[in-house]
Protein backbone atom coordinates (compact mmCIF):
# COMPACT_ATOMS: atom_id res chain seq x y z
CA UNK A 1 0.00 0.00 0.00
CA UNK A 2 1.25 3.50 -0.85
CA UNK A 3 0.77 5.02 2.59
CA UNK A 4 1.54 8.66 1.92
CA UNK A 5 1.36 9.74 -1.74
CA UNK A 6 3.37 12.96 -2.16
CA UNK A 7 0.50 15.01 -3.56
CA UNK A 8 -1.89 13.96 -0.78
CA UNK A 9 0.62 14.67 1.97
CA UNK A 10 0.10 18.40 1.48
CA UNK A 11 -3.53 17.97 2.59
CA UNK A 12 -2.18 17.66 6.12
CA UNK A 13 1.07 19.62 5.91
CA UNK A 14 -0.46 22.90 4.75
CA UNK A 15 -3.02 23.28 7.61
CA UNK A 16 -0.39 22.07 10.10
CA UNK A 17 2.10 24.74 8.97
CA UNK A 18 -0.58 27.44 9.04
CA UNK A 19 -1.50 26.41 12.57
CA UNK A 20 2.17 26.44 13.59
CA UNK A 21 2.66 29.94 12.18
CA UNK A 22 -0.46 31.34 13.86
CA UNK A 23 0.32 29.77 17.24
CA UNK A 24 3.92 30.99 17.34
CA UNK A 25 3.21 34.61 16.42
CA UNK A 26 3.90 35.78 19.97
CA UNK A 27 6.90 33.51 20.57
CA UNK A 28 9.42 35.00 18.15
CA UNK A 29 12.97 34.88 19.47
CA UNK A 30 12.23 32.00 21.85
CA UNK A 31 13.23 29.25 19.43
CA UNK A 32 15.60 28.49 16.59
CA UNK A 33 13.88 28.39 13.21
CA UNK A 34 16.18 25.65 11.94
CA UNK A 35 15.44 23.41 14.92
CA UNK A 36 11.72 24.09 14.77
CA UNK A 37 11.40 23.10 11.11
CA UNK A 38 13.70 20.13 11.64
CA UNK A 39 11.35 18.96 14.38
CA UNK A 40 8.42 19.37 11.99
CA UNK A 41 10.15 17.09 9.45
CA UNK A 42 11.00 14.59 12.19
CA UNK A 43 7.34 14.68 13.19
CA UNK A 44 6.33 13.74 9.63
CA UNK A 45 8.84 10.89 9.51
CA UNK A 46 7.85 9.47 12.91
CA UNK A 47 4.19 9.89 12.00
CA UNK A 48 4.68 7.75 8.90
CA UNK A 49 6.46 5.09 11.00
CA UNK A 50 3.61 5.12 13.52
CA UNK A 51 1.03 4.72 10.74
CA UNK A 52 2.89 1.76 9.26
CA UNK A 53 3.08 0.05 12.66
CA UNK A 54 -0.58 0.74 13.37
CA UNK A 55 -1.65 -0.51 9.94
CA UNK A 56 0.29 -3.74 10.45
CA UNK A 57 -1.06 -4.36 13.95
CA UNK A 58 -4.67 -3.25 13.42
CA UNK A 59 -5.68 -6.89 12.94
CA UNK A 60 -5.03 -7.45 16.64
CA UNK A 61 -8.26 -5.59 17.37
CA UNK A 62 -9.30 -3.57 20.41
CA UNK A 63 -6.04 -4.20 22.28
CA UNK A 64 -4.10 -2.55 19.46
CA UNK A 65 -6.48 0.42 19.46
CA UNK A 66 -5.77 1.01 23.14
CA UNK A 67 -2.01 0.76 22.59
CA UNK A 68 -1.95 3.27 19.72
CA UNK A 69 -2.15 6.36 21.99
CA UNK A 70 0.89 5.11 23.95
CA UNK A 71 2.80 4.30 20.77
CA UNK A 72 2.14 7.69 19.21
CA UNK A 73 3.14 9.66 22.30
CA UNK A 74 6.26 7.50 22.69
CA UNK A 75 7.52 8.55 19.27
CA UNK A 76 7.33 12.21 20.28
CA UNK A 77 8.79 11.55 23.73
CA UNK A 78 11.87 9.74 22.38
CA UNK A 79 12.79 12.77 20.29
CA UNK A 80 11.92 15.49 22.81
CA UNK A 81 13.58 13.73 25.75
CA UNK A 82 17.07 14.08 24.31
CA UNK A 83 19.46 15.73 26.82
CA UNK A 84 19.82 18.86 24.66
CA UNK A 85 16.13 19.69 25.31
CA UNK A 86 16.08 19.14 29.07
CA UNK A 87 15.00 22.11 31.22
CA UNK A 88 14.67 24.41 28.23
CA UNK A 89 11.32 26.26 27.88
CA UNK A 90 11.56 26.23 24.07
CA UNK A 91 11.21 22.43 24.22
CA UNK A 92 7.44 22.95 24.48
CA UNK A 93 7.58 24.92 21.22
CA UNK A 94 9.56 22.16 19.54
CA UNK A 95 6.98 19.75 20.92
CA UNK A 96 4.28 21.73 19.13
CA UNK A 97 6.25 21.53 15.89
CA UNK A 98 6.91 17.79 16.05
CA UNK A 99 3.31 17.18 17.10
CA UNK A 100 1.84 19.11 14.18
CA UNK A 101 4.21 17.40 11.77
CA UNK A 102 3.27 14.04 13.25
CA UNK A 103 -0.45 14.76 12.98
CA UNK A 104 -0.21 16.05 9.40
CA UNK A 105 0.41 12.59 7.93
CA UNK A 106 -2.86 11.27 9.29
CA UNK A 107 -4.86 13.35 6.80
CA UNK A 108 -3.82 11.40 3.68
CA UNK A 109 -3.87 8.16 5.68
CA UNK A 110 -7.47 8.67 6.78
CA UNK A 111 -8.51 9.62 3.25
CA UNK A 112 -6.85 6.51 1.80
CA UNK A 113 -8.36 4.17 4.39
CA UNK A 114 -11.79 5.75 3.92
CA UNK A 115 -11.62 5.41 0.13
CA UNK A 116 -10.51 1.79 0.37
CA UNK A 117 -13.23 0.84 2.85
CA UNK A 118 -16.12 2.70 1.28
CA UNK A 119 -15.26 5.40 -1.21
CA UNK A 120 -18.45 7.28 -0.31
CA UNK A 121 -17.96 11.06 -0.60
CA UNK A 122 -19.60 11.64 2.79
CA UNK A 123 -17.11 9.31 4.46
CA UNK A 124 -14.20 11.03 2.73
CA UNK A 125 -15.42 14.39 4.03
CA UNK A 126 -15.74 12.95 7.53
CA UNK A 127 -12.20 11.59 7.25
CA UNK A 128 -10.90 15.03 6.31
CA UNK A 129 -12.80 16.67 9.18
CA UNK A 130 -11.53 14.13 11.68
CA UNK A 131 -7.95 14.54 10.44
CA UNK A 132 -7.95 18.25 11.34
CA UNK A 133 -8.93 17.32 14.89
CA UNK A 134 -6.08 14.79 14.92
CA UNK A 135 -3.58 17.46 13.87
CA UNK A 136 -4.80 19.70 16.71
CA UNK A 137 -4.52 16.91 19.26
CA UNK A 138 -1.03 15.87 18.21
CA UNK A 139 0.10 19.49 18.33
CA UNK A 140 -1.36 19.86 21.83
CA UNK A 141 0.10 16.60 23.16
CA UNK A 142 3.46 17.54 21.65
CA UNK A 143 3.40 20.74 23.71
CA UNK A 144 2.50 18.80 26.86
CA UNK A 145 5.34 16.32 26.39
CA UNK A 146 7.78 19.12 25.60
CA UNK A 147 6.62 21.00 28.68
CA UNK A 148 7.09 17.84 30.73
CA UNK A 149 10.69 17.51 29.51
CA UNK A 150 11.35 21.18 30.29
CA UNK A 151 9.78 21.06 33.77
CA UNK A 152 11.25 17.63 34.69
CA UNK A 153 7.72 16.24 34.98
CA UNK A 154 7.76 14.07 31.87
CA UNK A 155 5.94 11.08 33.38
CA UNK A 156 3.02 13.25 34.47
CA UNK A 157 2.59 15.00 31.14
CA UNK A 158 3.20 11.83 29.12
CA UNK A 159 0.35 10.08 30.94
CA UNK A 160 -1.82 13.17 30.50
CA UNK A 161 -1.10 13.14 26.75
CA UNK A 162 -1.94 9.45 26.42
CA UNK A 163 -5.22 9.85 28.31
CA UNK A 164 -6.22 12.80 26.13
CA UNK A 165 -5.70 10.70 23.02
CA UNK A 166 -7.35 7.47 24.24
CA UNK A 167 -10.88 8.43 23.01
CA UNK A 168 -9.67 8.90 19.41
CA UNK A 169 -9.02 5.28 18.33
CA UNK A 170 -12.29 4.25 19.95
CA UNK A 171 -14.27 6.59 17.66
CA UNK A 172 -13.54 4.24 14.75
CA UNK A 173 -15.95 1.76 16.31
CA UNK A 174 -18.90 4.19 16.28
CA UNK A 175 -20.24 5.53 12.99
CA UNK A 176 -20.07 9.34 12.56
CA UNK A 177 -18.49 9.76 15.99
CA UNK A 178 -15.44 11.21 14.25
CA UNK A 179 -17.41 14.47 13.90
CA UNK A 180 -16.72 15.07 17.59
CA UNK A 181 -12.95 14.98 17.08
CA UNK A 182 -12.88 18.55 15.74
CA UNK A 183 -14.48 20.27 18.79
CA UNK A 184 -12.54 17.97 21.11
CA UNK A 185 -9.28 18.82 19.36
CA UNK A 186 -10.07 22.54 19.39
CA UNK A 187 -10.78 22.53 23.13
CA UNK A 188 -7.59 20.64 23.99
CA UNK A 189 -5.47 22.76 21.65
CA UNK A 190 -6.98 25.98 23.02
CA UNK A 191 -6.28 24.92 26.60
CA UNK A 192 -2.68 23.92 25.93
CA UNK A 193 -1.79 26.98 23.87
CA UNK A 194 -3.48 29.48 26.19
CA UNK A 195 -2.75 27.93 29.59
CA UNK A 196 0.49 25.94 29.20
CA UNK A 197 2.52 27.70 26.52
CA UNK A 198 2.24 31.25 27.96
CA UNK A 199 3.88 29.90 31.11
CA UNK A 200 7.13 29.16 29.27
CA UNK A 201 7.14 32.71 27.88
CA UNK A 202 6.78 34.32 31.31
CA UNK A 203 9.44 32.07 32.84
CA UNK A 204 11.83 32.81 29.99
CA UNK A 205 11.43 36.54 30.63
CA UNK A 206 11.97 36.14 34.39
CA UNK A 207 15.10 34.15 33.70
CA UNK A 208 16.47 36.97 31.55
Amino acid sequence: MDFIPQTMLFLGIIPALILLYITLKDYEGMYKDKTMFLMFIIGIITGVLAIILEYITIVVGVIALLLFPILEQMFKTIVLNMPRFHKKPETAIYGLSIGLGFGSVFTPYYVIISSLNDGNIDMLILALIASIGIILLHGATGVLIGYGVYSSKLTKYFIFSVLLYVPIPLTSAVQYSSIGIIPYGLIVYWYVTTKIMPDIKSKKRRKK
